[in-house]
């Protein structure tokens, strides 16, 4: 039929019917939020191009943790800002460094909230690269035991999901063995299968203290221009073992999101970054947009390309305008 018997209107007339025949769901439960933690009691450092977001200490996130599990979010990740950095890390894999310390104290608070545990060292290395530099360059496989080792000492001190993000060849299979050799076989691995080299990482590295003191991360993040590359990487991942894959960052890379969903029908997660976030703020406070309204229309934008799980900076100010899943 065709109009006027056919009103694609008619469906759209009311908040009820619209709800009634929508067709994606956004809930509070498919949210990460992450947090940046750091050292002392009762520290707040607001961060300037992150509104609302500030490096707090241990005691602070485990009010945080309470605060996002009544609100019914899904998960927290946390983000380690160390005492000190030197070249490999070290306090990445410390049992006593700051994200273990943060696991224990909210597992002990909110043990039913997921925990993910982002493995990487840039927040931990004094060059900010995201494994040990050798002559100019990231060494590839001389990183992959750190990261292996950070992940069991995650894991150990309460974190429920393990996801690197260094972007460095085989840190999947390695972690997967480290975890097994541990007796973490149940332990899921996020992988941050495509993650690219994006300009949208500003806020963040300055959140974390972590943007690199010399060159970049093209040498091991991928090119904004390719998407076939991406579906290599998530296969391989797969094959190591990751159990759920990510795509970094959201909103410039929808396609990929839908091209990985569809090619290979797992849990897709989507990380909505800081800088896609300062836009928004920035701009709802100017006056320029809604911000609540265009932070509704992302996150349901990136939901829509496919991600089962998106990892926001959203997650506290919108899950209360958000439903709940049915049990």
């Amino acid at each position: 039929m065709s109009f006027p018997a056919t009103r694609m209107r008619r469906l759209r007339a009311t908040e009820s019917l619209r709800a009634l025949v929508r067709e994606t769901s956004l809930t509070a439960e498919c949210l990460v939020a992450p947090i940046f933690v750091c050292h002392g009691e009762g520290v707040s450092r607001p961060i300037a191009s992150m509104p609302g977001h500030a490096q707090i200490s241990v005691d602070l996130a485990v009010e945080k943790a309470k605060k996002l599990a009544s609100l019914g979010v899904g998960g927290l990740i946390l983000f380690g800002i160390p005492a000190k950095k030197d070249p490999e890390g070290s306090e990445a894999y410390d049992p006593q460094g700051i994200v273990p310390r943060a696991f224990r104290a909210i597992k002990a608070a909110e043990p039913e909230l997921l925990l993910w545990a982002d493995v990487c060292l840039c927040e931990y290395t004094d060059h900010g690269h995201c494994g040990v530099v050798r002559d100019g360059a990231v060494d590839n496989d001389r990183t992959l035991p750190l990261l292996a080792r950070a992940s069991v000492v995650y894991a150990e001190a309460g974190a429920d999901v393990i996801a690197p993000s260094d972007m460095m060849d085989g840190r999947v299979g390695a972690i997967r063995r480290a975890l097994d050799a541990a007796g973490r076989l149940e332990t899921p691995i996020v992988a941050y299968s495509a993650k690219y080299a994006s300009s949208f990482y500003g806020p963040f590295r300055e959140a974390a203290e972590s943007a690199p003191r010399f060159g970049d991360r093209r040498g091991y993040q991928m090119d904004p221009a390719n998407s076939d590359e991406a579906l290599r990487e998530v296969a391989l991942d797969l094959e190591e073992g990751a159990d759920l894959v990510m795509v970094k960052p959201a909103l410039p890379y929808l396609d990929v999101i839908r091209r990985v969903k569809d090619r290979f029908q797992v849990p897709v997660v989507a990380y909505n970054v800081s800088g896609e976030f300062a836009m928004v703020k920035a701009a709802a406070q100017m006056g320029w947009l809604d911000g609540e309204r265009a932070a509704l229309e992302s996150l349901t934008s990136i939901r829509r390309a496919g991600a089962d799980v998106i990892i926001t900076y959203f997650a506290e100010e919108i899950a209360p305008l958000l439903g709940r899943k049915k049990s």
